[in-house]
């Protein structure tokens, strides 16, 4: 397995693109929501490999290593010695993501199936839907990724299809054999805070009611002044969701929009009707050992570099850490071993299983996909 790194910073490539291209080469792609009108350092890339496995979206940050930029694509080419991939893609909605789920499971799933690397459309979805959809159809496969970013504006992400960026689709990257190692892990690092609410009233990843009153008056209480920047600073202020008060699983639910008229907000995932929520805020020593304990969940015990870690931060995340963001990052490297080579992207929510099992819609979170081969 051999991995190589590169960045475009919206003139020139840093380097010469790798002799890496193969049927077992995967291209990760992350990049400025721009791209998607203007997508000719894409093309340039994907000419360069045109018998590899691409994939990408849009992002709220593209990481590279330990650093974060803007306006950038954020690449890497890894080319595996023993892993198959196969690649599927199907096209999604807030109403149809569980049948988009389940659709690109369906195309995924066969012989050998190990993990698989999701990146989706990120306003116009529901996450929950979406995993369910793949939960369904690939039980015992370990899934991750992220949902596209599109920083703290809302309007438009693209994930990259045949190529080339464009809307409203869920991608998939398979990996297959025996020989590949994919570690996984997620944290937050967020405090709740006031009074844990009953959902009085929701449908799916809308969320109308809170102890029977308007969920987007009661946002607007707690934020005062920042009520005004609804939805991009609602960020600041997630949702922790557990079934039941005995529950100790804890979903972070992020704002993605907001309805004057019906009072509501929209969440990335579902917020069900019956269940507890409580406000969190940012906690920035326990944000950055968040990142930290992700790393240790993710790291590869008893395999060999290099490594390819995918590195998926909230883009809630990256607006409270402000200047230190990059401290986040650091704190991962630190954590894996040498021969690491990180690439990733600030998104709209994130991808994993909770700790083991199936995988959830995640937010607020760093979540970590460390891939190897085993010699």
């Amino acid at each position: 397995m051999q991995v190589e790194m590169l960045r475009f910073d919206g003139r020139a490539w840093s380097q010469p693109f790798p002799s890496l291209g193969s049927d077992r080469t995967l291209v990760i792609v992350f990049g400025a929501p721009g791209y998607l009108s203007d997508a000719e350092p894409i093309r340039e890339l994907v000419n360069a490999f045109p018998s590899s496995h691409i994939v990408g979206c849009s992002s709220s940050g593209e990481i590279l290593g330990e650093t974060i930029s803007d306006g950038s694509l954020a690449v890497a080419v890894t080319r595996f010695d023993h892993t198959d991939l196969r690649l599927a893609a199907s096209p999604v909605t807030a109403g149809t993501s569980f049948r988009a789920g389940h659709d690109l499971a369906g195309r995924l799933a066969g012989s050998g199936l190990a993990a698989v690397l999701v990146l989706s459309e990120g306003l116009d979805v529901n996450g929950t839907d979406l995993v369910n959809g793949l939960n369904e159809l690939l039980p015992g496969v370990i899934i991750t990724g992220g949902l596209a970013g599109d920083g703290d504006r809302f309007r438009e992400t693209w994930t990259l299809v045949d190529g080339k960026p464009v809307s409203g689709f869920v991608t998939g990257i398979g990996f297959y054999g025996d020989q590949v190692h994919v570690g996984h892990g997620s944290k937050g690092g967020w405090d709740r805070f006031g009074p844990e609410r009953l959902v009085t009233r929701s449908r799916g990843n809308v969320l109308y009611e809170l102890d029977g009153e308007p969920a987007l008056e009661l946002y607007k209480s707690y934020l005062g002044e920042l009520a005004s920047g609804l939805p991009a600073t609602g960020l600041l202020f997630p949702l922790a969701v557990r079934a039941g008060p005995n529950d100790e699983k804890h979903l972070v639910r992020t704002i993605l929009a907001v309805d004057e008229d019906a009072k509501s907000v929209v969440f990335a995932g579902d917020v069900p009707e019956g269940h507890r929520a409580q406000l969190m805020q940012a906690n920035f020593d326990r944000l950055v050992g968040g990142a930290e304990t992700a790393a240790e969940l993710a790291l590869p015990a008893g395999v060999s570099g290099p490594y390819l870690t995918i590195a998926i931060s909230c883009v809630g995340r990256r607006l409270v850490l402000g200047e230190r963001t990059e401290d986040e990052l650091e704190a991962v490297c630190h954590v894996l071993p040498e021969g690491n080579h990180q690439v990733g992207f600030y998104s709209y929510g994130e991808i994993s299983p909770y700790a083991e099992g199936t995988c959830d819609l995640h937010n607020q979170t760093m979540t970590l996909t460390v891939v190897a081969e085993r010699a």
